[in-house]
């Protein structure tokens, strides 16, 4: 079977490629876990995000932005001997402002979810890559989404790392066109659009 070739290394990033990676993901909760993680994930490499996902998810409450953003300095400080995440102080600190700032999204714009699909026309885009040299670390849609997540006061969202964040949450389908995937996560898109418009 015929995988993209970084889904190749270790049994996490496979399973991960073959049934999470480039599926829509419309549920707000699984998008502030996936904005988070992306987070964590800077200067470091997915795979180590990937073993300490579990520990994230008991840690910070299963992605609960109304419990993180409650959050004490008592708690962070906690939080920073915790072997089961990525102890940087400033990333840790980010998570709690991430999920203020989430949280304010929701309030205005009905669920996070309408206004980061926003920045795709709420369409996902299906490019056709053949090699993994030719995938962008960034495009303008990644840049717009950067300045005004950082605009809101989001810590921890350059482009690149927003440019991740839609290729994990389905925004973009960076499958390779040889990878089985490609063609499963159109198939995939199609299905969840439909739920979407019938909501």
């Amino acid at each position: 079977m015929k995988r993209c070739d970084w889904a190749n290394t270790n049994p996490l990033e496979t399973k991960h490629h073959d049934e999470e990676w480039g599926v829509p993901i419309h549920d707000d909760r699984l998008l502030f876990e996936m904005l988070i993680l992306e987070g964590a994930q800077s200067g470091l490499s997915w795979a180590t995000i990937l073993q300490k996902r579990e520990g994230y998810l008991k840690a910070f409450d299963n992605f609960d932005a109304c419990k993180i953003a409650k959050y004490t300095d008592k708690k962070i400080e906690q939080l920073l001997q915790d072997p089961g995440i990525v102890r940087n102080k400033l990333k840790v600190n980010a998570t709690r402002e991430n999920a203020k700032r989430f949280l304010e999204i929701q309030k205005e714009y009905g669920s996070f979810d309408i206004y980061i699909w926003s920045f795709v026309g709420g369409n996902p885009i299906n490019n056709s890559w053949k090699k993994l040299t030719d995938v962008p670390t960034s495009t303008p849609e990644s840049d717009a989404m950067s300045k005004d997540l950082k605009k809101k006061g989001f810590k921890f969202i350059g482009t690149t790392t927003c440019y991740a964040y839609m290729q994990a949450v389905g925004m973009i389908n960076d499958h390779m066109v040889s990878c089985f995937r490609y063609s499963e996560v159109k198939k995939l898109q199609k299905a969840t659009l439909k739920k979407v418009n019938d909501k």
